[in-house]
């Protein structure tokens, strides 16, 4: 059987031995969603490189040391090492937002200003990937004119000077829209009791 046709828990296996080509395949296998993982969550191309290495580094040592014992679930145990080296990259950076805002002082231009990035373990940091999840939900219920300036703000990263002058408004008014889209938000998150870790 073709090497790059076995499941990931043979190929650990394999590299275990000493089977170099059994990683390359694990890498080549894994590799986009892990670091697209890594770089949703970090917003720049050469740290999100860098933090990549990291994880792989790290992998490549667990694995070696013959630590790895996930029963066969390659991937979810290299994606948890990888968000632990994204939580420890903003903690060394004192970021302990996913996404904040250099144009306000306020907490209120920050998305996930309720999920903090420290001390989390691995059933914290998953219970913080549900609640975003449920906070995306919630951008549905907003307002259309404010469900679209957060749109553009966190999904698609524009600035708001971009934003401004794709709709036509004043900087202000963006700003003005944004703050009441995360105002909205917090109401839904106490309306709908979501408990943040």
């Amino acid at each position: 059987m073709a090497i790059n046709k076995l499941e990931d828990h043979d190929l650990v296996a394999l590299y275990t031995r000493g089977n170099e080509q059994a990683f390359e395949v694990l890498l080549m296998r894994h590799k986009d969603k892990i670091y697209n993982y890594v770089f949703s969550k970090i917003r720049d191309h050469a740290i999100a490189q860098d933090v990549f290495q990291d994880a792989f580094m790290k992998i490549i040592r667990t694995l070696k040391k013959g630590s790895y014992n996930e029963e066969g679930k390659f991937l979810p145990w290299a994606m948890r090492i990888a968000h632990n080296l994204v939580i420890d990259h903003f903690r060394r950076s004192n970021k302990v937002k996913m996404i904040s805002e250099t144009s306000s002082k306020s907490d209120d231009f920050n998305i996930f200003s309720v999920l903090k990035l420290e001390d989390e373990n691995v059933e914290d940091a998953i219970t913080r990937e549900e609640l975003e999840v449920q906070m995306v939900e919630l951008v549905k219920h907003l307002p259309k004119t404010q469900k679209e300036i957060l749109e553009m703000r966190i999904f698609q990263g524009m600035s708001f000077k971009d934003i401004a002058e794709q709709e036509d408004i004043s900087i202000n008014t963006a700003l003005g829209r944004m703050r009441y889209a995360l105002i909205n938000i917090r109401k839904m998150i106490e309306k709908y009791n979501l408990v943040t870790p």
